[in-house]
């Protein structure tokens, strides 16, 4: 039985050896990046061609080379090769549309990855520096972050063309941020965020999720509670009288019982970066071809002050397969 084995196992290696080169590397420039590694160990036959530049010009973008001159990152190497290219892609965003983005690969697919730095993002009263600053942080990707420094009425916006997406991939949109130490304010009501296509695809809208899962310490002074004013003049805060002790007995008060309105709070997740995460909902992207992306993030019923949250930006990036 082992030797008729042994004999089956030479006769398909045999059947290899007289297979076209250009053939074999069609056949893995038709299946994905992670495959054609795992082949080129599989047998010394497919070795060579697993790693020519006919197989892994295939799974780089069409448009690398446009994406390649927009680039403004610092010391882009020689490629030696395009699998060395696709490695490099997947381990180093590329700076570009002048350092307002960052383009990156998926490694066991090739789809595109994007992030939209904060300065490409429409924030509320973002340019006034009472409530928003600008600082640069070492473990950005970016030249500069948004760091809030204390609003009361919360509205991030950002969008993307989809042509610019890779096309038949379900992607989902996620807000790269972090909080300073003494961050507050951001457990009283859950931030609602959505993600919505203008055309081009099938939307699958985001959810009202909660960006904090600990309550910080309270920081409002006695009686004092933030109100919503005019959206060209700021948050401020009024001070209101607190309501007068309710003169009914105990067993007359009308006890609050939860309602299937009160969403479910997400917790944020942790990267590989120093960053924490947060989905803000998903779409599919179908032919890619006039639709735009748009992606929001705020909260402006409860009006209560937040401050130390930083942002580095929105970032699209291609659903995992579980």
């Amino acid at each position: 039985m082992k030797k008729k084995e042994a004999i089956m196992e030479q006769e398909g290696t045999d059947v290899l050896y007289v297979l076209p080169e250009g053939f074999i590397a069609e056949i893995l420039s038709r299946t994905s990046p992670r495959d054609a590694c795992r082949s080129s160990v599989v047998s010394s036959i497919f070795r060579s061609t697993a790693d020519s530049d006919s197989v892994w010009e295939r799974f780089l973008p069409s448009d690398i080379q446009l994406i390649l001159s927009s680039s403004v990152s610092p010391f882009l190497p020689n490629f030696s090769s395009k699998k060395e290219q696709f490695l490099h892609l997947c381990d180093n965003p590329l700076l570009i549309d002048n350092g307002t983005k960052t383009l990156a690969l998926e490694k066991c697919n090739g789809k595109k990855c994007y992030m939209i730095g904060a300065k490409e993002l429409s924030i509320a009263w973002g340019d006034t520096p009472m409530y928003w600053n600008w600082p640069s942080r070492p473990e950005s990707r970016f030249s500069e972050v948004a760091e809030l420094l204390e609003v009361c009425w919360l509205e991030i916006r950002g969008k993307m063309e989809t042509r610019f997406l890779s096309t038949n991939t379900t992607y989902v949109a996620y807000l790269v941020f972090k909080f300073k130490y003494d961050a507050s304010g951001f457990d009283y009501e859950p931030i609602e965020v959505s993600v919505k296509l203008a055309s081009g695809g099938r939307p699958k809208h985001g959810e009202v999720k909660s960006v904090y899962s600990k309550r910080p310490e309270e920081t409002e002074a006695e009686g004092e509670v933030p109100v919503k004013r005019k959206a060209d003049s700021g948050p401020e805060r009024e001070v209101r009288k607190k309501p007068e002790a309710d003169s009914r007995s105990e067993a007359e008060v009308p006890k609050e019982t939860k309602t299937d309105s009160v969403p479910e709070r997400e917790a944020p997740k942790e990267r590989g970066d120093g960053w924490m995460e947060l989905g803000m909902g998903e779409f599919f992207n179908e032919r890619g071809v006039d639709g735009v992306v748009e992606m929001s993030l705020k909260e402006i019923k409860v009006l209560w002050c937040i401050s130390g949250l930083i942002i580095e930006g929105i970032e699209l990036r291609p659903k995992e397969n579980l």
